[in-house]
């Protein structure tokens, strides 16, 4: 099982058909769309004969996994696990002998955030998402992006209060400045700390704060 191979880069690709060169059946599983995890998908499954597994709404995939659905494998059975917010089709992969949890981009290897951003509805989706990982009660995450995270209470904690303490940042630029723009409400937020560059990302998620915050009461 191959869990989101990564970008379509021809060496990666070499480098992972190498590794599995031995095995009998190999399957690869998309966590979610984002051409930095499954755009390798296509050139893998050529070159190792491998069938491609993602949730519905990507491309790349020959089975489309529901919420539920059980993936075997070698080293035990793998559970979808719909959690969106990162995107609308996000999913992780819960591995219940080792008691862990393959997380995608639900949370990363460093850091106490994530992009939540896609798509109307996203933030309290992912909020969702955080608390139906929490009940899972395991062990570890193995994020997409960085090393595995074995203070998984602490890390979820941490995702979610900052996401949270954003959302309050919102409610009270709003309630000081109803008719602010996206623009004087990103400065009242963020204030001098984001670079030039990252300030269209930073106000598409400042976005989705707000569309948060103007459909949910106090």
């Amino acid at each position: 099982m191959v869990i989101d191979p990564g970008p379509d880069v021809e060496n990666h690709v070499r480098a992972l058909a190498s590794r599995l060169s031995d095995a009998e059946r190999v399957v690869i599983a998309l966590t979610h769309g984002h051409g930095d995890h499954s755009d390798a998908a296509p050139a893998l499954a050529a070159a190792t004969g491998a069938e491609v597994w993602g949730p519905a709404g990507i491309g790349h995939v020959d089975r489309v996994l529901q919420d539920g659905d059980v993936l075997e494998t070698d080293e035990g059975d793998l559970v979808a696990i719909h959690t969106p917010g990162h995107t609308r089709e996000h999913v992780c992969f819960h591995w219940p002998a080792r008691r862990a949890l393959f997380v995608g981009d639900l949370v990363l290897g460093e850091g106490d955030t994530t992009w939540v951003a896609e798509y109307p509805g996203c933030v309290a989706d992912y909020l969702d998402s955080l608390a139906r990982v929490r009940a899972l009660d395991v062990d570890v995450l193995y994020p997409a992006h960085g090393p595995p995270l074995d203070d998984v209470r602490g890390t979820l904690e941490r995702y979610e209060g900052h996401r949270r303490r954003r959302i309050e940042q919102v409610r009270e630029g709003l309630a000081e400045q109803p008719d602010a723009d996206l623009d004087t409400l990103l400065d009242y937020v963020y204030g001098d700390t984001i670079p030039p560059k990252m300030r269209g990302a930073a106000k598409r998620s400042l976005e989705a704060l707000v569309d948060f915050v103007r459909s949910t009461p106090d």
